[in-house]
């Protein structure tokens, strides 16, 4: 019995123990995390509670962290702006942005990543390009190409620059590129044409990347200020975005703050709940997109 034992004793495994040096550095991992997390987080719940301060309160030294008492805002500040005018003309142009965005920079992606045509790299490195340039150089030329359409003061002249983009075009280029070539070759053999490959085999597996694109196009426009607000002259087809920054102009040169940040709280639940709802995909594209340059 007693040999038994100190066989299974010596057959045993020993337990495996991590080093100090690498424990040290999984705790200052752990902390760099938490504290980033108090950064990022901070300041949505401190939007949160100055929404139901007073306006005394939200001007008060030193700052009033919990309301007292709490307010009830929306009303007040609903009364000031349009908001549902307003929203429905942030979905209209969230909308179409995206499903532009979704269709045209998908379509470049696949053509830059899989179709070989002469002067294709070249012709990606001027899009690329493009991403290095500020985007306030754009403005001007938009501006004078919208009004040479007609179209200022209209949700088109809104939405005609928005339905392309070319870190759009860079994403799904870098998702199209991490897909193995086998398939295409096996839906060539099948006798399919670029169209039929596109649509048939590549676009299904590129779900996640349309996903990705989706998301960072509905948050991009959706949040979209200089442009609707330079081409936009009437109120009633203001977005979100502008009667915001409506609410931050008042006649006694003080803002209101919690009306204020009443209506950024209704305007920021959208994307928020977008971004929950479509996490795994959203993380998934973005993941496979960086695959392979």
């Amino acid at each position: 019995m007693s040999s038994t034992r100190s066989i299974l004793t010596a057959e045993a495994p020993a337990p495996k123990r991590r080093r100090p040096g690498s424990q040290r550095r999984l705790a200052s991992v752990h902390i760099t995390l938490i504290v980033g997390a108090v950064f990022m987080v901070f300041p949505f719940v401190w939007e949160l509670l100055t929404a139901f301060k007073t306006f005394g309160g939200s001007t008060q030294v030193p700052p009033q962290i919990i309301p007292d008492p709490w307010a009830w805002n929306f009303p007040d500040a609903f009364a000031r702006i349009n908001v549902g005018q307003m929203t429905i003309n942030s979905v209209i142009i969230t909308v179409a942005c995206t499903l532009g965005q979704i269709v045209l920079c998908t379509m470049a992606g696949y053509g830059f990543a899989r179709i070989p045509f002469r002067g294709r790299n070249a012709l990606f490195m001027a899009f690329l390009a493009v991403l290095m340039v500020p985007g306030q150089l754009f403005l001007v030329p938009q501006f004078e190409i919208i009004g040479k359409l007609g179209l200022l003061d209209s949700l088109p002249g809104v939405i005609l620059p928005g339905l392309f983009s070319a870190f759009g075009v860079f994403l799904m280029r870098q998702f199209f590129m991490s897909m193995p070539a086998e398939l295409e070759e096996a839906a060539r053999l099948d006798g399919a044409n670029v169209w039929q490959i596109f649509r048939r085999v590549m676009l299904p597996l590129a779900k996640p990347g349309i996903i990705a694109l989706a998301v960072f196009g509905a948050l991009g426009n959706w949040n979209n200020l200089l442009w609707p607000l330079i081409i936009l002259n009437t109120s009633n087809k203001f977005p979100l975005s502008v009667g915001i920054s409506a609410l931050s102009q008042d006649v006694h040169n003080s803002t209101n703050y919690p009306q204020l940040l009443s209506v950024a709280l209704v305007a920021m639940l959208p994307m928020l709940i977008t971004f929950i709802v479509l996490q795994r995909q959203f993380i998934a594209g973005i993941a496979f997109s960086g695959g392979k340059g």
